[in-house]
């Protein structure tokens, strides 16, 4: 993690493909628990979750957390299972889980807006959104993402008047 400022500093490169393989090693650094036995529950857990097996990816990311609490990516790939379950409050419980050990990953704050948009709550994904960002300035879905509520939101304004 000591190589974790770097990246993110390099997010903001002049040169795009500097920021694409920063956003890389930043994923890439995640994902590392530091001990082999996590990170093959990790890759299990990954496996099933791409597979729709949703229970068992969930199994065997709560293994990974009860073994590595610290490590947040175990929480993160949770939040992501859970999401996918329509499982919103367990999502978000996940992703304050990942904030409180990494408050730099934008994957997370990106997901606490897909959360607040499914919600309905716009006003909050919008400020989600903005804060991944402002992590990370190369997520053009976010861009695209915020540009839609902004727009839907005008829209809203406009009709109420």
């Amino acid at each position: 993690m000591a190589d974790q400022a770097l990246l993110l500093r390099r997010l903001r490169d002049d040169d795009p493909f500097v920021r694409d393989i920063a956003e890389q090693g930043l994923w890439r650094l995640w994902s590392r628990s530091g001990e082999p036995a996590v990170d093959r529950l990790m890759a299990a857990g990954a496996e099933h979750m791409q597979a729709g097996r949703l229970d068992a990816a969930a199994k065997a990311f709560s293994e990974v957390i009860r073994r590595k609490p610290a490590f947040a990516e175990g929480w993160n790939k949770r939040a992501t299972v859970y999401f996918l379950a329509g499982d919103y409050k367990r999502s978000l419980a996940d992703c304050h889980e990942v904030m409180k050990r990494n408050p730099s990953h934008f994957g997370a704050l990106s997901g606490y807006g897909q959360i607040y948009y499914q919600l309905g709550q716009y006003d909050k994904a919008l400020v989600y959104w903005r804060r991944a960002l402002k992590v990370n300035p190369n997520m053009s879905g976010v861009e695209s993402n915020i540009e839609e509520i902004e727009e839907l939101l005008a829209s809203r304004r406009g009709r109420a008047i």
